[in-house]
């Protein structure tokens, strides 16, 4: 078999990336208004799906939309201030971008490491190291 066979060989038994759906759906958050706080009540869930430390993500989320925040005790983030759903769904777009997605592959086989003080974001699928600054 000579090289230009065993290249078409390869091609057909390759499977066919952009057919298949995107796996990574970034649930919606549930959130609500308390007095002059949001309370994101389906935080601790979301963390579970991005597979990442809530304490990260809610410091992402305090500098993202510029508030302060806690978790209380029912694990729900409260925000001090008004913020609609779709500031919250924006800010954690940012963090998955930035945070869970791989930069070279784009699947959310990550995990964050961190290296001389800074913070890498390790891809299981490709391999690929990126820095997580913007």
């Amino acid at each position: 078999m000579d090289y230009d066979e065993m290249l078409d060989r390869g091609i057909e038994q390759t499977p066919d990336i952009e057919a298949q759906s995107e796996r990574f759906d970034l649930p919606d958050p549930e959130v609500r208004q308390e007095g002059h706080a949001t309370v994101f009540e389906n935080f601790r869930s979301v963390c579970q799906y991005l597979d990442r430390d809530p304490e990260h993500v809610l410091k992402f989320l305090q500098d993202e939309v510029g508030t302060s925040a806690h978790i209380d005790e029912s694990d729900r983030a409260r925000l001090t201030g008004e913020f609609g759903t779709r500031r919250v769904s924006e800010a954690l777009e940012a963090y998955s971008e930035r945070y869970v997605l791989c930069s070279e592959c784009g699947l959310p086989d990550t995990e964050i490491q961190r290296e001389q003080g800074a913070e890498i974001l390790q891809c299981d699928a490709c391999g690929a190291r990126s820095s997580t600054s913007s």
